[in-house]
């Protein structure tokens, strides 16, 4: 399975906040949406870093409550791991996996065109796993 699938069922819509917004507000858009990391990007397109609650609390351990005010820009991540439409999902799980990577900004060229997170990946794992269980059982059954 493709990228491209995973985001044909769960659509293209990403998150962002823009590097000067705060941390505060980094914080509601989180929430608000439900969900644990934001693309970081002035214009909505091209990635300038990526934002998680994991990055909040680290930060917020070690600076206290300033960090509220500060920017974004301050404690994103600028080197963002990305991958495309076309790759396969299992080895962006490999990827995933090895490198501690929840979220993952998914990209045409430089633009950005959705996000998957593991918990993506390992629906459509399920789901790909629970078809081929399907077709066994049809094929054993002399149904096909």
């Amino acid at each position: 399975m493709r990228i491209a699938e995973i985001l044909r069922t769960k659509g293209t819509t990403v998150t962002t906040v823009t590097p000067d917004s705060t941390v505060r507000a980094l914080l509601a858009v989180l929430a608000e949406h439900n969900i644990g990391a934001v693309v970081v990007s002035a214009d909505g397109a091209v990635i300038a870093g990526i934002v998680s609650e994991r990055d909040v609390v680290r930060h917020l351990h070690a600076e206290g409550a300033a960090l509220l005010e500060r920017p974004v820009a301050d404690i994103m991540t600028a080197r963002v791991r990305t991958c495309g439409p076309e790759e396969d999902v299992s080895s962006l799980r490999d990827v995933m996996t090895e490198h501690r990577i929840r979220h993952m900004p998914v990209v045409a060229g430089p633009r950005l065109i959705g996000i998957v997170s593991i918990g993506d990946v390992v629906k459509s794992e399920i789901t790909e796993l629970a078809a081929e269980r399907e077709h066994l059982v049809e094929y054993l059954q002399g149904n096909y």
